[in-house]
């Protein structure tokens, strides 16, 4: 049987990395004469009111720019650029704009004719992935001939890890991505994730593992700088590379699990040729979940603090990427607002499938989807419903205060410069370099 080929390289120079990458597991030699190729970065998250950082959670513009050098030297002249971010307001086109402006993707437009779209404001497509799952992705993606795929190499606080697989995730339209973090346990994240891959075109897989992120996987983890790169034509192979490397078996990988099962192949690293690094030489363990109480009902750092009166059960996999950031936000409101007083026994409850707890005082029902699965439960004794989708900034804010929680509005209005206090973590830190997230 024919074994998919992956190549590890420690990251050194520009270009001369990523070419050894790609020349190790021949990951261009099957690139169709005059091909129309989709370059998928993974941006997951802007924002236009500070600067944040960006180490391993965005693809580094270096990589992207070597990998549209590689293409234009095989006389690729078709080529996109394609990312669906994530922003509150689906409508929001200035975000995007500015996030491809800073990373100087207009440059490549330039320099090299590269298209870069916003797929939000493109048509998609509906796909038949199998076993009943139909997802939109968009069209421009559809009707390319080959994909290269740049994630970065990270963990993620819901599947484990993101890397190629997850990276798809992008190019699907929002109520995709919604319908992605079911309330069914058996067609949960896990299950839509790994079926993500089902309908590619052929496609080279390049994991960005300049820097890498544990607790992922936004700019609240931790960022580390790594300087690994994987690379393969075969997706599922790559990113069983990638786990190894944040230190999790494929097979502790449920969306890979997955994957694997729908391409009848093994999840065994004996089924891989293993070209340059050794796993075991570039692998380095990375957490991806946030720690919480031992009842998962408040977070450790929280419980440390002393909090009582306040019950904020753990986010599970049906909590979407459109709650997840107002989420963290909301939560380091709480922190700030607590005085030492115990609160009236307040439950905040997210995602889809969280039940009441019998007995609180006062529940709150974070987002349109909480309130529709628990508006008419018997054990809510005082009910407080943030409908909106994603809940806006001002209604958790009034919803807390009726609560008794006296949040300042500052911190929650002011969620779009939230990400800029993440910044400290590396001052003075000379390896991490925003030069990798522009081009010259």
């Amino acid at each position: 049987m024919h074994k998919p080929i992956v190549a590890v390289v420690r990251y050194e120079e520009p270009l001369a990395s990523v070419r050894q990458a790609v020349e190790l597991c021949g990951g261009l030699d099957h690139l169709p004469a005059r091909a129309k190729v989709f370059i998928k970065p993974n941006i997951i998250f802007w924002t236009r009111k500070t600067v944040f950082p960006k180490y391993g959670v965005i693809t580094t513009s270096r990589l992207v720019e070597d990998a549209v050098v590689l293409l234009k030297e095989r006389g690729i002249d078709d080529i996109t650029i394609g990312e669906g971010l994530v922003t509150r307001n689906p409508k929001d086109r200035e975000t995007p704009a500015h996030a491809f402006e800073m990373l100087g993707y207009n440059k490549l437009n330039k320099r090299y004719g590269v298209k870069v779209l916003d797929l939000h404001q493109r048509p998609f497509e509906e796909v038949d992935l199998g076993d009943g799952v139909t997802l939109a992705f968009n069209a421009d993606f559809l009707a390319t001939d080959f994909l290269v795929n740049i994630p970065v190499l990270k963990c993620h606080a819901q599947t484990i890890v993101s890397l190629g697989t997850k990276n798809l995730k992008g190019l699907i339209d929002i109520p995709s991505r919604k319908k992605c973090h079911s309330d069914d346990p058996e067609r949960d994240l896990h299950f839509m994730v790994g079926k993500l891959g089902n309908r590619l075109p052929p496609a080279l897989t390049i994991l960005d593992g300049i820097y890498t992120n544990e607790r992922g996987p936004l700019f609240d983890g931790t960022a580390r700088r790594s300087d690994v790169l994987v690379a393969s034509s075969d997706m599922l192979a790559a990113d069983m590379a990638g786990s190894q490397i944040l230190g999790y078996p494929p097979s502790e990988i449920p969306h890979l699990v997955q994957a694997a099962r729908d391409q009848g192949r093994p999840l065994d690293p004996s089924a891989i040729e293993w070209r340059g690094e050794k796993i075991e030489d570039v692998a380095r363990r990375h957490e991806y979940t946030f720690p919480y109480s031992n009842e998962d009902k408040l977070p450790l750092p929280m419980e440390k603090m002393g909090i009582q009166g306040l019950s904020y059960p753990k986010y599970d996999l049906s909590l979407c990427t459109y709650c997840t950031p107002i989420n963290g936000v909301t939560l380091w409101s709480i922190a700030k607002a607590w005085k030492g007083q115990p609160w009236d026994d307040v439950e905040v409850l997210t995602g889809k499938t969280m039940k009441p707890t019998p007995g609180k005082k006062k529940t709150i029902l974070l987002g349109k989807c909480m309130y529709q699965a628990n508006k008419d439960h018997p054990d809510i004794q005082e009910m407080i419903a943030v409908k909106g989708c994603p809940p806006s900034p001002q209604a958790i804010v009034k919803a807390l205060k009726q609560a008794g929680i006296e949040v300042d509005p500052a911190h929650l209005e002011g969620v779009d410069t939230y990400p800029g206090m993440f910044m400290r973590r590396y001052e003075k830190r000379p390896e991490f370099e925003e030069s990798f997230f522009s081009i010259e």
